[in-house]
């Protein structure tokens, strides 16, 4: 597969972001840590949640993801960063014109980029739909469970407690 080119990074100072990553095709924890590695062009990766087995959800006909989540930091902007993820989730094999919520090999979502709040055609932050998902919630709260979500000023391990769907997400190990 042909390497990314990293992203010129401008001068503006480093803010903090969680990405959410899952799959469930091919070599789902090899997939993951591709990605992770891929995602070293434009983040600087500090924490990494749990690995979690996880039911699908909305298209349920599918099989198991994997899910984790990963804090770092980065100097692109939400846009810029965006279309890393999708540079780095087309090299990995997804069909970016795929079926919504099918089955994917790779999936990097962002879900919180420092406290800001962003509202693009292409690009929303916090991610709209984390506070429904417990296989988003389960593996922040390992890395971010105090921080409070910048629109529903509530710390991500309340929103855990209150997310319904949690006996579907598996613990099955403590790092990739």
């Amino acid at each position: 597969m042909a390497e990314l080119t990293p992203p010129s990074l401008p001068s503006a100072a480093a803010v903090t972001v969680h990405l959410a990553l899952g799959g469930n095709l091919g070599d789902r924890a090899a997939n993951l840590a591709e990605a992770i590695r891929r995602l070293g062009a434009a983040v600087e990766i500090d924490a990494q949640s749990a690995l979690y087995e996880t039911a699908p959800m909305y298209v349920t006909d599918q099989p198991a993801f994997l899910n984790m989540a990963v804090r770092g930091t980065t100097r692109l902007e939400p846009v810029a960063l965006l279309r890393i993820l999708k540079e780095i989730e087309e090299s990995l094999g997804r069909d970016l014109g795929g079926l919504r919520f099918g089955p994917r090999p790779i999936d990097i979502d962002i879900l919180l980029y420092a406290d800001r709040v962003v509202a693009e055609p292409e690009l929303e932050i916090p991610h709209p739909r984390m506070a429904e998902r417990a296989f988003v919630l389960c593996p922040l709260a390992d890395i971010a469970a105090d921080i409070v979500h910048p629109v529903l000023n509530r710390r991500i391990d309340a929103l855990l407690d209150d997310v319904p769907g949690r006996e579907t997400v598996v613990r099955i190990a403590e790092a990739l």
